[in-house]
Order: structure tokens, then C-alpha cells, then sequence
């Protein structure tokens, strides 16, 4: 699954952007600093999240929707279509 699938997959578990949810982490008092215990704790008492869908959310909150190109284009299982993370929902997309 990509990262970007992750993400998406996020928004359909919730109901809340990616996007959205930084908003309300960084209202939470998380940010580049925080640990991922505490987020994925959060994620998962509030929002049913595992750890996987934790930790992609655990990313864009601590270091932005900025990914490694490692990936990028590779046509692997993992591959993204851009480094830069869609935050503001699936169905809005240009990478899609």
C-alpha cells in the first residue's frame, strides 16, 4: 500500500481529511517534536486507527506531507505518485 493509499484510507475511516486531522493535532499541542506514542495513542482512542494508519498520520503531523522519493514513480507495491502527500481528500486528488 502506498502512503498515499494510507492517508486515504484515513480519511475514509474518519470522515476527516488528512489535513484536518494535523489541524486538530497541532490544536492537541502536537507537532515536530512530539513523539509517536502519544499521537497514535490519540488516533487510536479517538479515531479506531491502527498502527499502520497511525503512523502515516504520525509523518504528516511531525514532518509534513513532504515524503522520500525512494519510492516515487517505482511502480512497486509501496509506489507514490508524487513525494508530496494529497492532505485535502481523495476525491480531490490531481495525482489520482
Amino acid at each position: 500500500m502506498s502512503f498515499q493509499a494510507y492517508l486515504d484510507a484515513v480519511e475514509t475511516k474518519t470522515g476527516l481529511t488528512p489535513r484536518r486531522l494535523v489541524e486538530l493535532a497541532r490544536e492537541r499541542g502536537f507537532d515536530e517534536t512530539t513523539k509517536a506514542t502519544p499521537i497514535l495513542e490519540w488516533l487510536k482512542e479517538d479515531y479506531g486507527l491502527g498502527r499502520g494508519h497511525g503512523m502515516a498520520m504520525v509523518h504528516v503531523i511531525t514532518k509534513g506531507p513532504r515524503i522520500s522519493d525512494k519510492h516515487v514513480g517505482s511502480g512497486g507495491a509501496h509506489a507514490d505518485a508524487s513525494d508530496e502527500l494529497w492532505l485535502d481528500g481523495a476525491a480531490t486528488n490531481p495525482h489520482r
